[in-house]
């Protein structure tokens, strides 16, 4: 390994300046991604389309037993709040509901139910979009990550985000980023876990990759309050907007030097690095000192795939 793995694949800090034609690219999978999560909403705005018309008048909807829900997401109550109200608070709201806007669309109440049902659904998208470049940047990340580990012919693991259980790698691993939290596979005789957004209790923070010396049979909290299991440790920011790239490269390099101290406390020194879509000359220039200086081991712009392969074969080989 080389004594400075960024030369694999950074000549210059131009090199991690990100361009016009990704960011365009970047907005675009953007667009993608809002889109397909906006899919089953459409989809359920036209099964309750369907179902409210049986009713002659509004008031006639609160028999139609199988669009409760639709009417009380329809009268503005979002799925989280709804857990929280008792029976005649959500009877209330959707009364509010008939009486305040669906009666007074007359004949159109359908209409005006549905549009309203796409409004709140509406803001339930636009509340799963605010951390969607994040969620990009970890799937684009782990694709590199099991594309290193496959080509090289080495068997891995992965933890299903949801269910919460450790899969054995399979011929099909198409998708299996949509769903991956955490990687585990063998570097010689020796297991390595990685996992993403854990918070590390002697960090007291989240922090966005932790790679630990340990195999995924072992994982526990009792490895990851162990300071000297942590082979490295990185952030990794999706947003693809150039005007909020100085602020992820804050919150990121604060939260880089956190890393360090904590653990220079316990007189160890794991691997540090910084992965980022939008990054502009400025913070370009920022990143290639602290590489250049050792405060940074390895960074890479998301956006290049030569640098997340580089990084991702660097990871694996730690």
């Amino acid at each position: 390994m080389t004594e400075k793995p960024y030369l694999q694949h950074l000549t210059s800090s131009n090199d991690l300046v990100t361009p016009y034609e990704a960011v365009r690219a970047g907005f675009v999978a953007l667009a993608f991604e809002k889109n397909r999560r906006a899919t089953p909403f459409v989809a359920q705005a036209r099964a309750l389309k369907v179902s409210a018309a049986k009713a002659k008048t509004p008031a006639e909807l609160v028999h139609i037993e199988e669009i409760q829900q639709a009417l009380l997401t329809a009268a503005g109550v979002s799925d989280k709040a709804a857990r929280h109200l008792q029976p005649q608070d959500k009877a209330e709201a959707v009364q509010g509901l008939i009486q305040n806007f669906l009666e007074p669309a007359g004949t159109n109440f359908v209409e005006e139910l549905v549009y309203r049902f796409l409004l709140t659904r509406g803001d339930t998208l636009g509340g799963s979009m605010r951390n969607i470049g994040g969620v990009l940047a970890q799937r684009k990340l782990s694709r590199a990550l099991i594309s290193v580990l496959t080509i090289a012919g080495k068997s891995y693991q992965w933890l299903h985000s949801t269910t919460n259980t450790w899969i054995q790698m399979s011929d099909d691993d198409s998708d299996i980023e949509l769903n991956l939290r955490g990687l585990s596979w063998q570097r010689g005789n020796q297991a390595r876990t990685l996992i993403y957004n854990l918070t590390v209790p002697m960090v007291r923070n989240n922090v966005d990759l932790c790679l630990f010396d340990c195999s995924l049979d072992a994982f526990s909290p009792v490895v990851y309050k162990s300071p000297e299991r942590y082979i490295a440790l990185g952030e990794l920011k999706g947003g693809i907007d150039p005007a909020g790239a100085d602020e992820h490269w804050k919150t990121a390099r604060t939260a880089l030097t956190r890393i360090q101290e904590t653990f220079s406390s316990f007189s160890l020194k794991p691997h540090t690095f910084f992965i980022g879509a939008a990054i502009e000359k400025k913070m370009a220039g920022e990143i290639w000192s602290q590489l250049e200086v050792g405060i940074l081991e390895n960074a890479a712009n998301l956006t290049a795939d030569n640098q997340i392969v580089s990084i991702s074969a660097w990871l694996c080989s730690l």
